[in-house]
């Protein structure tokens, strides 16, 4: 069944447009990662210093999400969507011509900022018009369609640098292009938020989570802080670690690798789904510690192989714990309750990612990085040994009613 707007026009080529250009921004977003290592060798850039370029990106992020993110539902989806892909598109361009860390960190910025407007923007376009049948279409799209992005992104990247023309140009190129053409569907897409009064108001942050609930943040945020500063190592210091201890320099691996992190997390949700909240992120954390073993042991053996697979591990562990620790936040929330909530989700997923990539940045000018791989392990450790003991279920609803808004 196909949703129509008040006018009557039908909603399909909104939620086309939404899901093609939600999936170019975060595979613009992924663009740079096989290109780090180029960076290392051609312009003398540290690793400290590709560690800044993840935290610039991450603070962009951040950034857009909490400042930014109620926009689409006061100026309406369309503006704030192209907005969006503008920044993005602005971040590609600045990125055409990476010679010193100050563009870099610049390029990075823009794209975070890009990213996190999307990501509210472009998933709540998606919700508006996603077809009322089947049910699940709406949740899958906006949910996926961000990993979808990262995979392909990493993916094509580190083929297009490996194998195509203009190795420090072309996908930059192509994700300008894609990010124009998912402009110019959206323009032709009907809108389906009426602007409201508020908008200024709405640039304040509303970071909450709900006393109910509450208890579960500590665990929440051990899980999202560990499992999103594994995906910041991934992007700051992978390619160097891979070069020099498992002597490949393929852009297209480095792609490859970062994906298998990332991809897995898609079973997080079904595979978690079987299982309370609380016995969920158990099994997720302590998946992804057996991955960050197996990590610390093939970086000491200088295998790939051995490395590869416990990548996969480690990406599906915490893709479980993730979706776990997201769902217990959620429990019996309210319409008004979630953006509030997912606003205090995506601070401590992304400052999981920023704050590690900072201070791990600055000891990578002391410490090796093997060892430095050693101290994203120490942090796996104690966030699965506290998600182990402290992880709990949500309080059960006990006036026996849900709640309205649901």
């Amino acid at each position: 069944m196909i949703n129509v707007t008040r006018g009557g026009r039908p909603l399909q080529p909104a939620f086309s447009s939404a899901v093609v250009s939600l999936v170019a921004s975060f595979a613009a977003s992924a663009a740079p990662i096989p290109l780090f290592n180029t960076y290392r060798a051609e312009d003398g850039f540290t690793n400290a210093g590709i560690s800044l370029a993840v935290v610039s990106n991450s603070v962009g992020t951040i950034a857009g999400l909490l400042v930014l993110g109620r926009l689409s539902g006061h100026l309406g989806r369309r503006p704030t969507a192209i907005a969006s892909l503008g920044l993005l598109l602005l971040g590609c361009l600045l990125l055409l011509n990476v010679h010193d860390i100050g563009t870099l960190l610049g390029g990075r910025l823009l794209m975070g900022v890009g990213t996190g407007v999307a990501g509210s923007s472009l998933t709540s376009y998606i919700v508006d018009a996603a077809p009322t049948r089947p049910e699940w279409l709406a949740s899958v799209a906006s949910s996926q369609g961000p990993m979808l992005g990262l995979t392909l992104g990493a993916v094509a990247s580190g083929a297009l640098v490996q194998f195509g023309p203009w190795p420090r140009h072309l996908i930059y190129l192509v994700c300008a292009g894609l990010l124009v053409l998912g402009a110019a569907l959206i323009v032709t897409s009907p809108e389906t938020a009426k602007p409201t009064p508020g908008a200024w108001r709405s640039l304040l942050p509303r970071v909450r989570i709900p006393a109910r609930v509450r208890h579960l943040l500590p665990v929440a945020a051990a899980v999202f802080l560990a499992t999103w500063a594994t995906g910041a190592f991934y992007q700051a210091f992978m390619p160097a670690l891979v070069a020099d201890r498992f002597h490949t320099h393929s852009p297209l691996t480095l792609g490859l690798l970062f994906a298998f992190y990332m991809a897995p997390s898609v079973l997080g949700a079904p595979i978690g789904g079987r299982f309370t909240s609380a016995a969920a992120q158990r099994i997720g954390m302590i998946i992804f510690l057996a991955g960050w073993i197996g990590i610390i042991t093939a970086i000491a053996m200088g295998t790939l192989a051995l490395f590869i697979a416990a990548t996969i591990i480690a990406g599906t562990g915490q893709g479980i714990a993730i979706s776990a620790a997201t769902r217990g936040l959620l429990h019996d929330s309210t319409l008004a309750d979630r953006a509030p909530i997912f606003s205090a989700i995506y601070l401590l997923c992304y400052s999981g990612a920023a704050f590690p990539s900072l201070v791990s940045g600055q000891l990578s000018n002391v410490f090796s990085l093997p060892r430095i791989a050693l101290g994203y392990a120490v942090l796996a450790i104690v966030a699965t040994l506290f998600s182990v003991l402290a992880a709990r279920d949500p309080h059960p609803d006990m006036t026996g009613n849900r709640r309205r808004g649901e």
